[in-house]
């Protein structure tokens, strides 16, 4: 679904709240990738996971960003944006910078 070009590779962590509940991404953020690894430094969420959630990683799994947008296609216009970036669904397969302001919309896949 993407061509992914950059040079640490396509892996992404996952919440199982995307990939086994079946939410789409509503809070996804990237962070510098990890040196000699398949890593795109983007971490998605539903964005309702508490600490105790995230805290748990048997609650994350690393796939390509590829098997990610056929969960939730919204994503792939972001996907290039630099490491810094953290975004929250707005609505309507929009995202927006999360600047604290605004809720999150949760959306079903």
């Amino acid at each position: 679904m993407i061509d992914w070009e950059e040079p640490n590779g396509e892996g992404c962590i996952v919440s199982d709240r995307i990939t086994k509940d079946g939410w789409k991404v509503g809070y996804m953020f990237r962070e510098t990738p990890l040196d000699n690894q398949p890593d795109s430094g983007w971490h998605f969420y539903k964005g309702d996971e508490s600490d105790e959630y995230s805290n748990n990683p048997d609650n994350f799994h690393v796939f390509a960003l590829n098997t990610i947008c056929n969960y939730d296609e919204d994503i792939i216009p972001y996907l290039h944006l630099p490491v810094g970036t953290r975004l929250i669904r707005a609505g309507n397969g929009i995202f927006i910078e999360d600047d604290g302001s605004r809720e999150i919309v949760f959306d079903r896949q």
